[in-house]
């Protein structure tokens, strides 16, 4: 079975045996603004986690990545099934960045001003856990807004905000795995978690995998770039069969509806 918790920490495995350095995406930053990173040559991978949904199932892929010795970055949302303060602060205490996914267009119903001040207000709460400097968009697929739009009117960097997936990642360097729509080549049904001009031109050369079996089978071959973002919703991977079937089932059906989003849109 696929999206299990023994499955991800098979992932992790496979990336720490084929030699991948595990950063930050904090530390990517830092990094590479230092220019300490040569990232043409170097062989590394940020392990983003947006965590929606079921925090819980968040920790349990904390411990998997602490116990490989590896880390990554959490993003968290403000609604109340991201938002557990315990969990987070297990997550930090793991040694991992935790950062804000924010939605406040969505939330403010497209009200510049008034969403500014409230990711300014999320920000400051987030950052009682853990001096955030990196945040991330949350697609919000449903919304008419696009939560990236906040930044036409403001400036991110200005409240100490160091990256943005989005914004501060050269995807024609880096190469970009996500699980959306609970599988890996689902950017096709996706509504904002694309990078739009790349996916297309990595499908062509055939850097295009389905299962996570798919992922690990290149990255056994030596088949997968050196430079890897890999993006993960938590909320996807559990060893709980009851909570897996609900997810597959609830998956299956928000594919749909991506999938007429898009071609309406389009």
């Amino acid at each position: 079975m696929d999206f299990t918790l023994k499955k991800y920490e098979e992932l992790v495995l496979a990336l720490k045996n084929a030699g991948y350095q595990f950063f930050t995406f904090e530390q990517y930053c830092k990094l590479k603004t230092s220019e300490d990173l040569n990232v043409s040559s170097e062989k590394f991978v940020i392990l983003r986690h947006d965590v929606d949904l079921r925090a819980n199932n968040s920790l349990q892929t904390a411990k998997i990545e602490h116990s490989q010795g590896a880390k990554a970055v959490y993003y968290f949302r403000v609604i109340p099934e991201s938002n557990q303060p315990e969990i987070i602060k297990q997550i930090v205490e793991l040694g991992h960045e935790i950062g804000y996914h924010y939605e406040d267009m969505s939330i403010c119903g497209g009200d510049v001003d008034k969403a500014y001040n409230h990711f300014k207000k999320q920000l400051e709460y987030f950052r009682s856990f853990y001096p955030v400097k990196t945040i991330c968009m949350h697609g919000a697929p449903t919304s008419k807004f696009d939560g990236k739009d906040l930044w036409k009117s403001y400036n991110y960097k200005e409240l100490g905000i160091i990256g943005e997936p989005y914004f501060d990642i050269d995807f024609s360097k880096m190469f970009y795995l996500t699980d959306t729509g609970r599988m890996w080549d689902g950017y096709k049904v996706s509504v904002r978690d694309k990078i739009k001009g790349h996916q297309d031109r990595w499908n062509a050369a055939g850097l295009t995998y389905h299962t996570t079996d798919n992922v690990i089978g290149a990255i056994k071959n030596g088949t997968l770039p050196p430079q890897l973002m890999i993006t993960t919703h938590p909320q996807r991977w559990t060893d709980n069969k009851v909570q897996w079937c609900k997810e597959w089932g609830l998956q299956s059906a928000k594919n749909l509806v991506k999938f007429f989003l898009i071609k309406t849109k389009g």
